[in-house]
């Protein structure tokens, strides 16, 4: 993959619910870099029903990561692309050690780490609602998509089982990668407090680092 010298690469780190995709559009918009979700480039496999995306669903409603020769193929063609000379805001990856590796071996990566109890991640999740046209998260007292204008759905790994099943996934194979970049170039964030606290605490924290 042929990558430019300098860029500005942000890693979302942290469990599922804790808020990474809520803060990657904004972030994305204020700083002009493309977010990628490695979660949306499943999810779009999965609705074209590639072969990639057929044995990723089969790991995504278990509650299990997507093997890291997947996740590479998707991920290595999206930030070969133009928009993403500049730099990009990854979400959902790495999410193992060696993943991290591969990553640092052609970028050097800023890492947030969003920071949030599982208690409230497995309230946030299994209350909230999806669209799934564009995957923007909302919460159970909506019903239709306001760009969209489709009606919202409970994505299968929103469940409260798959939900728990993913969380013990995280702490077992996701938690040493914060370690991992604690080492080298991590960033706390605390994401209890309202979302426009916690984006101006992000946004601080890339502008300072950038």
């Amino acid at each position: 993959m042929s990558v430019a010298t300098k860029q500005l690469v942000i890693i979302l780190l942290g469990a599922p619910g804790a808020g990474k995709g809520t803060h990657a559009g904004p972030l994305s918009e204020k700083l002009k870099l493309p977010h990628i979700s490695t979660g949306n480039l499943f999810r779009e496999h999965i609705s074209a029903d590639s072969p990639l995306g057929k044995l990723a669903k089969i790991c995504m409603n278990a509650g299990n990561l997507v093997p890291d020769e997947l996740v590479f193929n998707m991920l290595f063609d999206r930030v070969a692309k133009p928009d993403c000379e500049r730099g990009y805001i990854l979400d959902g990856f790495p999410r193992t050690v060696a993943q991290a590796k591969v990553l640092d071996r052609a970028v050097q990566p800023i890492a947030l780490y969003f920071s949030v109890p599982d208690e409230i991640l497995i309230e946030r999740m299994t209350n909230r609602l999806t669209c799934p046209k564009c995957n923007k998260p909302y919460s159970k007292s909506d019903s239709c998509c306001d760009v969209c204008l489709v009606p919202l759905i409970q994505r299968a790994d929103d469940r409260e089982e798959v939900v728990r099943r993913r969380l013990e996934v995280y702490h077992t194979q996701t938690q040493p990668v914060i370690d991992y970049y604690a080492k080298k170039n991590l960033i706390p964030i605390l994401a209890t407090g309202t979302r426009e606290e916690i984006f101006q605490t992000v946004l601080k924290a890339c502008q300072d680092k950038g």
